[in-house]
């Protein structure tokens, strides 16, 4: 399957990694049990599966590129990796007990279609766990600044909260709990946002590299002028109000959860 991420797979593994802290709010959130199933959709090169499946608990992994599913099953073969998608899984109904999906819900193609299909799998009561940013948060980024078509271009393809709250709960979902989370200085998983306080990040080819964003949506011109004005700014003591003029309290990124209603 042809899908922009075989485009980025070739050095995703050098930037991408599950991060502590995430890992363990998914954990949390989640709540899996070692005798449950559970799905990571999107799962990408598997960096948060095999992380979860590490402390003891059963996963399957689905993603639409079968190069990042190579990779995967590179990394641990003892998990399941299924080629599909949020829309079209492939498996059973009322098969796992829970999904967890991590930036990955702005790259379905049919949102409705999506939960629809999460629901079906998911058996009665269980839980899915969505980590994702909303288009408010990323108006917040300090990266509008400096790539202000690219940000732009990415809030277009991000659905709202509420789009994502109104699709959930017309598949059958009961939204149960929304955690906003901030970027921190020590994240391991260098997503979009990873420079938030480290804005020296961005000048790493490879990690722009592992960004869609940057890797599928930018302009070459638009990124060089970008970095351009960007190292200008760090190097005459600028970037400190640059990023300051962005500080808000809508939070970076959030996790949103929800529980298979019973009666639906």
């Amino acid at each position: 399957m042809n899908t922009k991420y075989n485009s980025i797979g070739i050095d995703y593994n050098l930037t991408r990694k599950a991060d502590g802290y995430l890992t363990e709010q998914l954990l949390y959130h989640l709540n899996p049990t070692q005798k449950g199933s559970y799905l990571d959709i999107g799962c990408g090169t598997g960096n948060y599966t095999i992380a979860l499946h590490k402390k003891g608990f059963r996963f399957i992994g689905i993603d639409p590129s079968e190069l990042m599913l190579e990779k995967a099953r590179k990394k641990c073969n003892e998990i399941e990796w299924l080629v599909g998608s949020a829309e079209k899984t492939g498996l059973p109904n009322n098969s796992v007990d829970g999904i967890i999906g991590i930036l990955t819900i702005h790259h379905w193609k049919d949102l409705k279609k999506g939960f629809s299909e999460l629901h079906r799998v998911l058996k009665p009561n269980g839980t899915v766990v969505i980590f994702t940013s909303t288009p408010k948060q990323m108006k917040g980024y300090w990266l509008n600044h400096y790539f202000p078509k690219m940000l732009s271009d990415s809030i277009n393809q991000m659905p709202s909260l509420h789009a994502v709250k109104t699709v959930m709960k017309e598949s059958g979902f009961k939204v149960s709990k929304i955690d906003t989370y901030a970027i921190q200085p020590d994240l391991q998983d260098k997503f979009l946002y990873c420079g938030k306080q480290n804005p020296e990040l961005y000048f790493d080819k490879q990690i722009r590299q592992g960004i869609s964003s940057f890797s599928s949506l930018a302009n070459r011109d638009e990124v060089e002028k970008g970095l351009s004005e960007l190292k200008t700014d760090i190097d005459r003591g600028k970037i400190a109000s640059v990023m300051k003029s962005y500080e808000n309290n809508f939070g970076d990124y959030l996790f949103l959860i929800g529980r298979k209603q019973l009666n639906y």
